[in-house]
């Protein structure tokens, strides 16, 4: 019920303006977004950084409607793999990147003119891009997108998520050679005809797509949150014969620290997706949607201000 009413809310204007406009909300912003602007994020990064753990930024906003705004957004992101660079912060950092906020939804191509360019920028950094996935609609081209990436950057990642139907056939595809694959559980609202939709059955499938990734040839990073889905992934690994350097885990900025240490300390890759820019309204819904526990952090925040 919690989930559902998260991913309505991440669609509604009228709510948006409602809780950008409360008291309570930079506050609770800045635990799950690193900032506002490309400084701030390289600050939480070194942070990060420093703390052992490893770091995949993502600029915020992904309703791009014109060329103009797809190409701020390539720009952005090659400017910010120079600055990682000159930071000395690669190849600990790379980038995720939305191929709607490159203008996927505006013309394909051009999309994939700027991914290209951003890979570019990146291997010239010294670091790495993952595509990150949408909802289902998007699955077909931005696959499409990696596979043709992949004959320049090889070590271009892919995401995919656990509540659709069509993804443990997704993984055996991916799970090969040098094969980057992150494996969430999925965030956006999908009808039954292609995703599960209750949480046992994502569960299920999450565990079925972490076998195949496991077993493969491939490099699995494990994102996820849940405390059950992370011993799996441990026993997993030691099943599979996996080193600490052959997966990793990924874990959201502001959600469940203490375990990203507590992995990191044990000598796991852990790497934190780290969010930042403006547009935070429908992360933050969704991110919601996906772990409503993440709730009481609200109720916390605001029974602190009264």
């Amino acid at each position: 019920m919690l989930r559902s009413l998260f991913l309505a809310a991440a669609g509604s204007a009228r709510l948006e303006r409602l809780v950008e406009s409360a008291p309570v909300t930079k506050g609770v912003v800045r635990r799950f977004v690193a900032g506002g602007d490309a400084g701030e994020a390289l600050r939480a990064c070194r942070e990060l950084a420093d703390d052992g753990l490893a770091v995949s930024l993502d600029l915020l906003g992904e309703d791009t409607t014109t060329a103009e705004q797809a190409q701020a957004t390539r720009d952005e992101y090659v400017a910010l793999l120079a600055r990682l660079h000159e930071a000395g912060l690669t190849p600990a950092a790379e980038v995720s990147v939305k191929l709607s906020a490159l203008g996927q939804r505006i013309d394909e191509k051009m999309a994939y003119e700027h991914a290209r360019a951003v890979c570019a920028a990146a291997a010239e950094a010294g670091t790495t891009v993952t595509l990150d996935a949408e909802d289902h609609t998007t699955t077909d081209a931005t696959l499409e997108t990696l596979v043709e990436l992949r004959r320049d950057f090889p070590s271009t990642g892919a995401v995919l998520q656990a509540y659709l139907r069509r993804t443990e056939a997704d993984c055996r595809e991916l799970a090969t050679a040098g094969s980057r694959v992150r494996l969430c559980k999925g965030a956006y609202a999908e009808p039954e005809s292609v995703a599960f939709q209750s949480s046992l059955d994502v569960d299920k499938s999450y565990v079925r797509c972490l076998n195949i990734l496991m077993s493969g040839a491939g490099y699995p990073m494990v994102a996820t949150h849940d405390p059950r889905l992370i011993a799996i992934a441990e026993d997993r690994a030691r099943w599979f014969d996996r080193s600490a350097g052959e997966f990793e885990f990924q874990l959201l900025y502001g959600v469940r620290p203490e375990e990203q240490a507590r992995l990191a300390a044990r000598g796991d890759t852990v790497r934190v997706y780290l969010p930042y820019g403006n547009q935070w309204y429908g992360y933050l819904m969704r991110r919601l949607a996906e772990r409503p526990a993440n709730v009481a952090f609200f109720a916390r925040a605001v029974s602190s201000r009264k």
